[in-house]
C-alpha cells in the first residue's frame, strides 16, 4: 500500500516540466506524439485548469498519474460538462451512477471515477479507499487474464468467434468472466458498501453502550452525547438510502442497464468498422478493373435480381437485431444480478441503521416514561404537602382566634389550654384521613 501511494503521488512541478519537455517533442510533421494513451493534445498550462488522475488501463492493469484538464475528459469520454461536476471534490453531490454513451460516471462515497470500455480514470486522492480501489482492480484484471483476451481482439472478434457470444469464447457463461466496466463498477460498488457498512458497524458499537448508560443516569452529558449520535445517525441513514435508491432505480430501468454495456458498444462499432473496411476492400482489384464483389448497376440488373438482394438485406438486418437485443438481454440479466447482490448488502446496512434508530426511539420513549413517572411523583407528594399545610393552618386560625384582645372565661380556667390543644388536633388529624381517603378513592396516588 505503501509503495502504491508513493508511486500514485503527483509529480513534483518541476519534474512534471522537465518530463514534459522531453517526452513531449514535436515529430518531424511538427506534431506531437501521443504517449501512454493520455492525450496529451489537450493539456493546458499550469494554472489553467489541469487536474490530477489515477488512470487503471483495462489491458494491463497498470496505474499511473496523468495530468489532464476537464475539457480532454470530455472529449476523451464523451461526457457533458454536468457529469464532471459529479466528480468535483468542491461540490457535494449524492450518490449517483450514469450510464452514458461512452462511459460510466459513478460517484459512490469516496469513490468518483469515470469508467470506459479500455480504462478507469479516478481523480487522484490519498484517501485509503481510493487507494484500495486501485490495488483491487488491478489484483482482479491481473487474476483473472481475461482484460488481455477482451481489449487484444480488435476488429477480428466477430469474426474468429462467429455467432458466438463472449460466455462461449472461454466455454462458460459465469458471471466470473464480466466486461472490464462491470468489473470495475462491481468494485467501486463494493467500497462504497464495505465503508458504510463499516460506518454502520462503528456507530452500532458506540451507540448501544451510550444509550444503556442514558437509560441507568439521565445527565445532561448524555443527553448531549446521543443527540450528536442520532444526528450523526441521520446523516448517515441518508446517504445509505441515496445508494441504495440508486442501485434500485438503475435495476428497474433496462434502458439504462443496456447502456452501461460499454464493451459490447466497442465491439458492435468494430465489427461496423471491420464490416465496412472489407466491403472497401471488396469493390477494389489489384489491377483497377471492377471486381467480382462489386455492385451491378441497377440499370443492367434485372428487377427479379433487385428484389432477391433487398430481400437477402432485410432478413439479415433482422437477423442481427434479433442477435443484438439477445446479447442485451443476457448482459442485462448479468448486469441486473450483480446490482441485486450489492442492493442485498446496502439494504442490510440500511436494516442496521433503521434498528438501531428505533432502538434509539424506544430509548427516548423509556425515557419520556420515566421522566413522566418521576413528574407524577412530584405531583403527588405536592398534594400531600399542600394537604399538610391546610391541616396545619387550623392550627394556626385557632391561634389566631385566642390571640385576639378581648377577655373571656374560658382565659380563666387552667386546662382550657390543653383542650384547645387535643381538640384541634384531631380535628386536624379527621380532615388529613379524610382527604387521603379521598385521594384513594379517586384514585389520585397509590396509598
Amino acid at each position: 500500500m505503501a509503495d502504491l501511494k508513493e508511486r500514485l503521488l503527483p509529480p513534483k512541478p518541476a519534474s512534471a516540466i522537465n518530463l514534459r519537455d522531453a517526452s513531449f517533442r514535436p515529430s518531424a510533421s511538427g506534431r506531437q506524439p501521443f504517449q501512454g494513451g493520455v492525450d496529451v493534445l489537450g493539456l493546458k498550462k499550469r494554472g489553467q485548469g489541469l487536474r490530477s488522475w489515477i488512470r487503471v488501463d483495462a489491458a494491463t492493469g497498470d496505474s499511473q498519474v496523468i495530468e489532464v484538464d476537464k475539457f480532454t475528459i470530455m472529449r476523451r469520454c464523451d461526457l457533458p460538462a454536468r457529469d464532471l461536476r459529479l466528480l468535483d471534490p468542491l461540490f457535494v453531490y449524492p450518490s449517483t451512477i450514469l450510464g452514458r454513451e461512452k462511459a460510466i460516471v459513478v460517484n459512490l462515497e469516496q469513490i468518483r471515477c469515470i469508467i470506459t470500455a479500455d480504462e478507469v480514470l479516478l481523480l487522484n486522492s490519498l484517501d485509503s479507499y481510493v487507494l484500495q480501489y486501485v490495488v483491487e482492480l488491478q489484483r482482479r484484471l491481473r487474476v483473472a487474464g481475461v482484460g488481455d483476451v477482451w481489449q487484444s481482439e480488435g476488429p477480428e472478434l466477430n469474426r474468429r468467434i462467429g455467432n458466438r457470444n463472449f460466455g462461449d469464447m472461454y466455454g462458460t457463461t459465469s458471471p466470473d468472466y464480466l466486461p472490464f466496466e462491470f468489473r470495475a463498477l462491481e468494485v467501486a460498488l463494493e467500497a462504497a458498501c464495505t465503508f458504510l457498512d463499516a460506518q454502520a458497524a462503528e456507530l452500532e458499537i458506540e451507540a448501544y453502550p451510550l444509550l444503556d448508560e442514558l437509560t441507568s443516569k439521565i445527565s445532561t452529558l448524555n443527553l448531549e452525547r446521543v443527540r450528536r449520535l442520532k444526528s450523526r445517525l441521520v446523516a448517515l441513514t441518508r446517504r445509505v438510502q441515496k445508494v441504495r435508491d440508486e442501485i434500485e432505480q438503475l435495476m428497474d430501468d433496462d434502458g439504462d442497464m443496456a447502456e452501461m454495456y460499454l464493451t459490447e458498444k466497442k465491439r458492435r462499432m468494430d465489427s461496423l468498422f471491420f464490416g465496412a473496411e472489407q466491403s472497401l476492400i471488396g469493390y477494389r482489384s489489384n489491377d483497377g478493373t471492377q471486381s467480382i464483389s462489386a455492385p451491378v448497376s441497377p440499370v443492367s440488373s434485372p428487377p427479379e435480381s433487385r428484389r432477391l438482394e433487398k430481400t437477402l438485406s432485410i432478413a439479415r438486418s433482422r437477423h442481427d437485431s434479433m442477435r443484438s437485443s439477445e446479447s442485451a438481454t443476457e448482459n442485462i440479466e448479468e448486469l441486473e444480478m450483480l446490482l441485486e447482490a450489492y442492493f442485498v448488502v446496502i439494504d442490510s446496512t440500511l436494516n442496521k441503521l433503521t434498528s438501531l434508530k428505533e432502538y434509539i426511539d424506544d430509548t427516548e420513549d423509556f425515557i419520556n416514561i420515566q421522566l413522566d413517572n418521576v413528574r407524577n411523583q412530584l405531583i403527588q407528594f405536592e398534594l400531600l404537602l399542600t394537604t399538610a399545610t391546610f391541616v396545619v393552618a387550623i392550627f394556626g386560625v385557632v391561634a389566631g382566634i385566642f390571640g385576639m384582645n378581648f377577655m373571656i372565661p374560658l382565659f380563666d380556667s387552667p386546662s382550657a389550654f390543653t383542650w384547645v390543644l387535643v381538640i384541634t388536633g384531631v380535628t386536624g388529624a379527621v380532615i388529613f384521613s379524610s382527604f387521603l381517603w379521598f385521594f384513594k378513592h379517586r384514585r389520585l396516588m397509590p396509598l
